[in-house]
């Protein structure tokens, strides 16, 4: 089988939870099944290089780079529905999007795409206008209704599809995005967490949040929260200080939060780190007393997950996605009421059977996430379609 896949999502050279999906998806599928070749289509105007080198230094890989301007090529895709991405790649037997973006295809090439979350429809007030019109014109209804199969990252966002865009319940295939086994519980005495303790001058304790800084992701909420917590706090040390730390790239109107910290009464205390790398994520998470994601809407969560396999108790938002993730693994709040993440905090931090209770269960409700699982059912979809 002849499967084509895009690769554009890694043309902003940044990492976020697509790009990540994307990453380990693609690579597990590549080395897990040899029997099929793969072409990987990419382009870029930019003369910034990509290091593809994790996917095409396999014998059964080819890369397919092409030179356009994105932004022209994407309006010839949107306007004149050429030229045909699969022929651009010398014809496959599938195509396979692994996110939304301007495609075309010829008549009788099969498309498979992933949804990762129909946040754009439902909360679109958290999305710049660049990007609400970005999705206006990508068009989702059109592509997703033009796709053989859609492989949707949790139940939620199948009933999204189905109940946004009332896209048949057949055509849609749940498959799970999985957690690198690089994360993992961790000794925090290792040489290697109090290596990144110290280069990020980390506490003894704090509040991990990572993510990225944009309105959908309720860190204002966090931190009315956290200094909700710190007046209820106390403990036997009067030297006990919890800090917060918040870890992502900066986003849309990250103003609004600078302006929130400066305000907080503790705000001595609340630390911004800005991206951190993969590498150092485990480590982070490891380090880290308790982990609070609060956010408004989530097509799977990888940040939660993530934190979750690490051991670590979490708060997180009772919508979306993030209960199915989670299961009984983590303590639940209302995203539209930070009283309740400071009392769920306050719990954690002054009832030491619930912290143990809930940092058992974290690892457990997550360990049935894999790549390998994840691949493997990917590819069950994609010769599927071929095959039919």
């Amino acid at each position: 089988m002849k499967i084509g896949i895009d690769m554009r999502c890694f043309a902003g050279g940044r990492i976020s939870g697509v790009e990540e999906y994307a990453r380990n998806l693609i690579e597990k599928m590549i080395s897990t099944s040899q029997e099929h070749e793969y072409i990987l289509f990419y382009n870029a105007f930019s003369s910034k290089k990509i290091d593809f080198s994790w996917a095409t230094n396999y014998s059964h890989v080819r890369l397919v780079r092409r030179y356009f301007p994105n932004k022209l090529l994407n309006l010839f895709l949107w306007y004149f529905q050429r030229p045909f991405l699969d022929r651009m790649i010398g014809g496959v037997d599938v195509f396979f999007a692994p996110n939304l973006n301007f495609i075309a295809l010829s008549p009788k090439c099969p498309l498979v795409i992933t949804a990762h979350d129909l946040s754009f429809e439902i909360y679109p007030e958290t999305f710049s206008l660049k990007r609400r019109l970005w999705h206006l014109f990508v068009g989702p209804r059109k592509l997703f209704s033009r796709a053989q199969k859609i492989l949707a990252v949790s139940q939620s966002t199948a009933d999204d599809l189905m109940r946004i865009y009332g896209i048949q319940r057949e055509k849609i295939t749940v498959v799970y995005s999985g957690i690198s086994e690089q994360f993992t519980i961790m000794n925090r005495n290792t040489v290697a967490l109090m290596d990144i303790k110290k280069r990020y001058n980390l506490p003894y304790k704090f509040i991990l949040f990572l993510g990225t800084f944009e309105p959908r992701k309720n860190i204002i909420a966090l931190i009315r929260g956290y200094e909700m917590f710190r007046r209820l706090y106390t403990s036997e040390n009067s030297d006990d200080i919890v800090q917060l730390i918040l870890v992502g790239s900066s986003g849309w109107k990250e103003e609004s939060l600078k302006k929130e910290i400066r305000k907080n009464v503790f705000s001595q205390d609340i630390k911004r780190l800005g991206c951190i790398s993969q590498e150092d994520k485990p480590g982070l998470y490891n380090l880290a007393t308790v982990f609070v994601y609060p956010s408004f809407y989530e097509g799977f969560g990888f940040p939660l997950a993530e934190a979750m396999k690490c051991g670590k108790p979490s708060i997180t938002s009772n919508n979306s996605s993030l209960g199915e993730i989670a299961q009984k693994g983590a303590l639940y709040i209302d995203p539209f009421r930070p009283e309740e993440i400071g009392f769920a905090l306050l719990e954690l931090f002054q009832d030491k059977e619930l912290f143990s209770e809930m940092s058992q269960r974290a690892s457990l409700a997550v360990s049935r996430f894999s790549w390998r699982k994840c691949a493997k059912e990917t590819h069950n979809v994609l010769e599927d379609v071929v095959k039919h």
